[in-house]
Parts: structure tokens; sequence; C-alpha cells
């Protein structure tokens, strides 16, 4: 294992716990962006915007709780207190969707990393997202 494998592995192993903030019965996930030397920038979980109420009836309505929600990237990416340009972004469990992929790209981080295992529902949106990725220039690496 490189030295590259074994930070990613880490940083994914955080990312990992820091899902278990969230309160998505379903799904919960984590992030953690990292700068070039390593340093931890940020961190996000999914969950429904400050103030907003998270109750059972609202998680549990798959619909109602994808217009609420605010996704992991996007709350690593809002509360960073410092440039992205040149960071990396980790994801627990599966890759960014389309709608943060474009955040991500705009924020300046040049590298993603997260398991491989999509869930089926989101595999279309994923694939536009390793598009969106490729033709911006910012690099993605899966593990399994």
């Amino acid at each position: 294992m490189t030295r590259q494998e074994k930070w990613d592995k880490r940083f994914l192993e955080l990312a990992q716990f820091i899902s278990k903030w969230s309160l998505d019965p379903s799904t919960q996930t984590g992030a953690v962006i990292v700068d070039k030397d390593l340093r931890i920038i940020s961190t996000g979980y999914n969950g429904l915007p400050k103030g907003v109420e998270d109750t059972k009836e609202r998680l549990n309505n798959r619909e109602l709780k994808y217009r609420l929600v605010v996704h992991c990237e996007t709350n690593a990416i809002l509360f960073a207190r410092t440039s992205l340009v040149g960071c990396t972004l980790y994801t627990y469990p599966f890759m960014s969707c389309s709608t943060c992929t474009g955040l991500v790209i705009q924020s300046g981080i040049v590298r993603c990393v997260a398991p491989t295992n999509t869930p089926e529902r989101w595999k279309d949106n994923c694939e536009i997202s390793k598009q969106m990725l490729k033709e911006a220039g910012v690099e993605l690496t899966l593990y399994d």
C-alpha cells in the first residue's frame, strides 16, 4: 500500500465516522476535505439545514427529505473557512451526486476519493458526476 493509499483509507474512515452523525434513517453520508499537506480543512454530513426540524415524518418521507436535506459535500464546502483550491474531498459511503459535483468543481477541489459501492438509485446520477469531473480535470479515485 502506498503512502497516498494509506492516507486515503484514513480519511475515508473519518468520513465514515462523520456520516454516523446524520439522522437520515436510510443513508448516512460523510465528507472530509483536506489540503495538500493532509490537514483537515472541513467536514460535513447530510442533514437538514440548521434551524429546520429533523422530524421522523420528514426524514422518513423520501420525496420531502430529498427536497430538504443538505448533502455532506455541500455542508463541508459551506463550513470551510479557507479556500478549497487544490484540496481533496473524501466522501462516504459513495461519490458525490451531480449537484454536489458542480459545487466541488466550482470550489477548486482537484481530487475526489470515495468507495465504489454506489446505491442503484444513485448510479445514473453518479455517472453524470464522473463525466463532469473528467471534463473539469478533477481526479477521481474509487476504492473497493
